[in-house]
């Protein structure tokens, strides 16, 4: 299943959208039908059918937090100069920085080293606590695309990561969610312009989906909708205004983003 969350008539609703391959690519009559509610429990169609095409999609959650997991690919930890953690390395994201497919990538003026990561997101379907690692499944709502947008040269100059990857526009998600996704083999990349940047399966990474569930989950709270971040492939590098940047996910599809400066975002440019 395939969930999403569209604007109709300006309004958000979450939906169910038919009509998807298994590469994620979304056929010409691809159809939505609108739910009643929310997916974070029992959910229902409330009977509209649209096509997909003439809707907007928006940002697939909108998540009380998002964690994400640091130097979880041997590579890119390699690439960076750092030792790989024993356990898994966890900061947040501020969900003010949750932006959608087609929303633009707003380059800071405090930066001048913002770099792409792309990343596999799990979405939490319910609140949980100190769920153990045999039980993870239980507690996941389905998988999405990510990119942990990062100021390279504030994390850096900062000593932490807060304000690096923090900032409006810094963590896309999308398109939709994927309730099945092969978490071992499923291939990872991230394009700018068409050029390959990275390239990785999702059985590389140092800790899976169930260990970074648990590890957090002893810390603290999830909440229905809570996005974890599971670390980035080797190959991160920069972005620039102009750029368009695409993250795919086999079994889930590409999340497509514009790069743009702060100011001409905000001004509609």
């Amino acid at each position: 299943m395939r969930i999403c969350r569209v604007a109709v008539d300006g309004e958000p609703f979450f939906a169910v959208l038919e009509g998807v391959d298994e590469w994620g690519e979304v056929a010409p009559d691809a159809m939505v039908a609108l739910l009643r509610g929310h997916p974070f429990g029992d959910f229902a169609p409330d009977g509209r059918v649209l096509p997909f095409s003439d809707l907007r999609l928006l940002a697939p959650v909108i998540p009380s937090k998002v964690i994400a997991v640091g130097r979880n690919y041997a590579e890119h930890a390699a690439e960076l100069g750092n030792q790989l953690p024993a356990e898994p390395m966890i900061f947040l994201k501020p969900s003010t920085s949750v932006i959608g497919p087609g929303d633009a990538i707003q380059l800071p003026w405090q930066s001048e080293q913002v770099d792409h990561e792309a990343e596999l997101a799990v979405v939490i379907s319910r609140l949980c606590r100190d769920v153990a690692e045999e039980d993870a499944d239980s507690v996941i709502l389905g998988y999405t695309c990510a990119n942990d947008v990062t100021a390279r040269d504030l994390q850096k100059r900062d000593g932490q990561w807060g304000r690096a990857k923090g900032f409006d526009s810094f963590c896309p998600l999308g398109p939709w969610i994927s309730t099945d996704v092969d978490l071992d083999e499923a291939a990872i990349s991230c394009t700018v312009n068409g050029a390959i940047r990275q390239q990785a399966v999702l059985g590389d990474m140092v800790h899976g989906v169930a260990a970074i569930i648990a590890h957090i989950s002893a810390a603290m709270t999830l909440l229905p909708g809570d996005v974890i971040l599971t670390g980035t492939p080797a190959g991160v590098g920069v972005i620039s205004a102009g750029d368009v940047v695409e993250v795919t996910i086999e079994g889930i599809g590409t999340l497509t983003n514009p790069v743009l400066e702060r100011a001409d975002a905000r001004m509609g440019s």
